[in-house]
């Protein structure tokens, strides 16, 4: 989202974490601009009996937990390293310094509130056919379009089944036999185990 110069230019520090490792957690105060280097990064929910739900599996150059800088509540879901990753972090001042002196970036901000609220407002459509087949079909339509968690080359989906799973909130044996479902109708095709889109 912002050049990585311009982030260290405003304070930003880089910070390796390991896998499974808390960036930050559901409820506490947003105090900083997180932006991944590389690596990868979940962005879900956390529930007592073991559930996640995942919102975005960041990928490298993207931000996440921006959302709560800009209404100064809690965050509403937590962000985990999935592998080993860089983080930039900048401080919620400086952020929203550098949005005020940067209108272009801050346009972009709201350029990304608007494809998430398009990407959430799509996958409730397909919620509610009730249908985890269609659901699953659109989610990767839609990361096919957005050229997210797709191999340019192979066109193999970069989501295990139980990352579709906790994006979709479907069981892993559903999500298992509604791709099954999917092969059989030609609509995706399953390779040695992989997903080719």
């Amino acid at each position: 989202m912002i050049e990585v110069a311009l982030l260290l230019s405003k304070g930003a520090t880089c910070r390796k974490v390991e896998a499974g490792e808390v960036i930050f957690s559901e409820g506490a105060s947003p105090l900083y601009y997180y932006q991944l280097v590389e690596g990868r990064v979940r962005w879900s929910n956390f529930f007592d009996n073991g559930k996640e739900t995942m919102h975005w599996l960041v990928q490298d150059g993207e931000c996440f937990g921006e959302f709560a800088l800009f209404d100064g509540k809690p965050y509403v879901a937590s962000a985990v390293a999935d592998i080993p990753s860089t983080v930039l972090r900048l401080s919620a001042d400086a952020f929203h310094e550098l949005l005020a002196e940067n209108h272009e970036i801050h346009l972009e901000f709201s350029k990304g509130f608007a494809r998430h609220l398009r990407f959430k407002f799509m996958f409730i459509r397909a919620m509610g056919s009730n249908s985890p087949e269609k659901m699953l079909k659109e989610l990767i339509d839609y990361y096919t379009e957005e050229g997210k968690h797709v191999c340019k080359k192979c066109r193999r989906l970069m989501l295990t089944r139980q990352q579709l799973a906790n994006i979709s909130g479907l069981r892993v044996e559903t999500v298992i036999r509604a791709m099954k479902l999917l092969q059989r109708d030609n609509r995706i095709c399953i390779v040695k185990g992989k997903v080719i889109v």
